[in-house]
């Protein structure tokens, strides 16, 4: 799918945002946490042409049709995250494609924020596989501007979280 979105964006560095990213931060991620059929991305240096890439292999697209999975062309604000997140990101090559994937602690700062059912679902596979730290997780949410975003209500969201993933 990136090599599709590089060639629609005619880009060849993108950021990876969703919960797929998870793909090229791990080696064998396990099975729950791979459900998800989209690609949340956006060209690094020029992400105004995410909505080339959701427009072309998007949602509901020939490409969804024929591949059963999509690219969501998203915006740099999408996915909220410590403002120095990308100081912790990988940086994964594929031949000429760069991916820039945060940190597993900054991907799941961002689900809290969202709060969605899958990003419970999410969050909690990723603290019952010890995939992350809690008291990372509350620190990093903690690095949130309290001022746009509701940090101790994420925290306690976070917080429930890891107590439904306890065995």
């Amino acid at each position: 799918m990136l090599r599709a979105a590089a060639a629609i964006s005619r880009e060849s560095s993108f950021v990876l945002v969703g919960s797929q990213a998870i793909v090229l931060l791990l080696d064998h991620p396990p099975e729950e946490l791979l459900v998800s059929t989209e690609l949340d991305l956006y060209p690094a240096l020029n992400p105004e042409k995410a909505d080339l890439i959701d427009g072309a292999i998007g949602a509901l697209s020939t490409f969804h049709d024929t591949f059963g999975y999509h690219a969501d062309g998203v915006s740099p604000q999408t996915a909220v995250m410590p403002q120095d997140w990308m100081t912790r990101s990988k940086l994964v090559y594929m031949g000429d494609i760069t991916a820039i994937c945060p940190e597993l602690h900054d991907l799941a700062v961002s689900k809290c924020v969202a709060a969605r059912d899958k990003d419970a679902d999410f969050v909690r596979a990723l603290l019952s596989n010890r995939m992350i730290e809690l008291d990372t997780l509350v620190a990093r949410i903690g690095q949130l501007d309290a001022a746009r975003y509701p940090v101790a209500s994420i925290t306690d969201w976070a917080r429930r979280r890891a107590m439904e993933a306890r065995p």
